[in-house]
């Protein structure tokens, strides 16, 4: 470990509050873009082909319901008050649990500690305190370090969660930015709109891109100010929405409009789910990003800002669809509609400019995760650029951008299409957050010595409700989803194959390591120097 890094943890944990705001104040800029834009989309993927909006309006008050309890279980209980507790040294993501565990427990294939490494103020165990050797935790860490099977597994599914953080890096940036590009159609005819939607996404993109090499910092104070607007601007239409169309749409936020809308739709608003998934598409940038900021700053910005900001918008937006049916525009289900006509044209400029910072915080991410995959030889060796002199985990990787952005393009180019970049956009997020529960499970017992039996209520209660959403998504494995499982593979097969010829190259240096003593027998004065 690098003992720079722990002065630079440290020097961030002892900054005041007014760098705890600044903090939170780039964050928005950088990590919450991408859930900030979700309502562009949301709707309209759920309502795409596997439901119908009734007059009853128990499909649009079970979709509220849905993504009410979905955003609130998933980015503010599990990754606000539990998940960001568990970084590696200030590093978040799956990657980071991965070398969490490994630091706690010897499941790495390759050495990633030395004794010498227990001194150093920042390679920290958390608590310090381990269990009786007798305990469920220690019986768990023996079992994990003694079969190599059990260690294969928690490599190969650090490495899918990996994979797809990557897979998010290349599907979000397409989807945000076309979904806001989209609103385009309201101006024109059909047969025009098709032909500037994908040419302006792909400028757009290209220029997102570009961006980048200027750190996060500068792109935070740049980009801040645009989210900022962007909330304001949907949380005060959704309280327009709300109070002009339907006051009483609160009532949609009780758990008993999901059950009313399962049991009307039955197996078509399962497969719904998957446009439902998308309203926490970003969640998972909360973790990724931890290393550019810091885990106070981050709460900050999520609970006084976004989460309030996002549950208006849904409101608002299911405020003002359960009052208008029977349209047969085909947008009708859409974040437009629900915008008043006179700030249609400056709302779509607000939200193609925080579409475009809404892919930075997954791209962020990607940079991140891949900085720790190369640290634990799971990557390639590629040029990393640290981009701030103050937080050590602000980096630039310019290879991984340009491949990101061809990506990107390849994607936005081949789909042209909302709801078929919603499908891969959705499987790639829910399995990050599948992934990051197992991980977190063990954290719970082998870094936190905490009781077996909260390690398995976390696992079964946000497993189960993970599993729904990817159980949705997988369905539509031919409508879009097959592409972060192709990325995915590929991926997969990159990092494996050079994990295992380091592994390889590691034990051939060991097994034909020259020791000190044959050196000097060499010569009976070898090494002495006469003065």
């Amino acid at each position: 470990m690098d003992p720079e890094v722990g002065l630079s943890k440290n020097h961030v944990k002892k900054e005041s509050w007014k760098t705890v705001l600044t903090l939170a104040y780039q964050s928005l800029g950088v990590v919450y873009g991408d859930l900030s834009t979700s309502p562009l989309y949301v709707y309209k993927s759920t309502f795409a082909d596997d439901i119908e909006h009734s007059a009853t309006n128990e499909e649009i008050y079970g979709v509220l319901s849905f993504v009410f309890w979905t955003l609130t279980l998933v980015p503010l209980l599990k990754y606000v008050f539990i998940v960001l507790k568990a970084d590696d040294n200030g590093e978040g993501g799956t990657f980071a649990l991965y070398s969490k565990l490994c630091r706690h427990a010897k499941v790495s294939f390759l050495p990633n500690g030395q004794s010498a490494d227990e001194e150093l103020s920042n390679y920290k165990k958390d608590g310090m305190i381990y269990p009786p050797s007798n305990s469920v935790g220690s019986r768990l860490k023996l079992t994990l370090e003694k079969h190599r099977v059990l260690q294969k597994v928690l490599l190969i599914l650090a490495l899918i969660g990996t994979c797809m953080v990557i897979g998010d890096g290349v599907l979000t940036p397409a989807i945000s930015v076309f979904s806001a590009v989209s609103g385009l159609d309201l101006s024109m005819e059909k047969e025009h709109h098709k032909y500037v939607e994908v040419p302006a996404a792909c400028f757009i993109l290209v220029c997102l891109f570009s961006l980048q090499h200027y750190g996060t910092h500068r792109i935070g104070f740049l980009f801040a100010p645009i989210v900022i607007t962007w909330l304001v601007c949907i949380s005060s239409i959704g309280i327009y929405n709300i109070v002009h169309w339907n006051p009483h749409v609160y009532q949609a936020l009780s758990p008993y409009y999901m059950y009313k809308f399962l049991k009307k739709t039955q197996r078509k608003g399962w497969m719904s789910l998957g446009g439902i998934l998308l309203c926490i598409t970003g969640s998972e940038a909360m973790f990724a990003d931890l290393g550019h900021f810091s885990q106070l700053s981050i709460k900050i910005a999520f609970t006084c800002m976004v989460y309030p900001s996002l549950i208006l918008a849904y409101m608002g937006q299911a405020a003002y669809l359960s009052m208008h049916h029977g349209h047969e525009r085909e947008y009708e289900i859409d974040f437009y509609v629900s915008v008043p006509g006179n700030l249609r044209y400056p709302v779509l400029v607000i939200a193609i400019l925080a579409a475009v910072v809404g892919s930075q915080a997954i791209i962020t991410g990607t940079f991140s995760i891949i900085k720790q995959c190369s640290a634990l030889s799971c990557f390639p060796r590629i040029k990393i650029v640290h981009t701030s002199s103050k937080i050590h985990g602000q980096i630039y990787i310019p290879e991984i951008n340009w491949i990101l952005m061809l990506l990107c393009l390849a994607v936005t180019i081949g789909f042209r299409d909302t709801k078929r970049m919603g499908n891969a956009s959705g499987l790639a997020v829910i399995t990050v957050m599948l992934v990051t529960t197992c991980l977190m499970s063990l954290v719970i017992v082998l870094c936190w010595h905490q009781s077996i039996f909260l390690a398995i209520g976390f696992i079964f209660f946000f497993g189960t409700i993970e599993a729904l959403y990817f159980t949705a998504s997988l369905v539509k494995f031919l409508e879009g989803a097959w592409v972060p499982i192709a990325l995915g593979f590929i991926l997969i097969l990159v990092m494996y194959i050079w994990h295992y010829g380091t592994l390889k190259k590691y034990e051939f240096d060991v097994q034909n390591k020259v020791s000190m003593n044959w050196i000097l027998s060499l010569g009976p004065s070898l090494g002495i120097v006469k003065c």
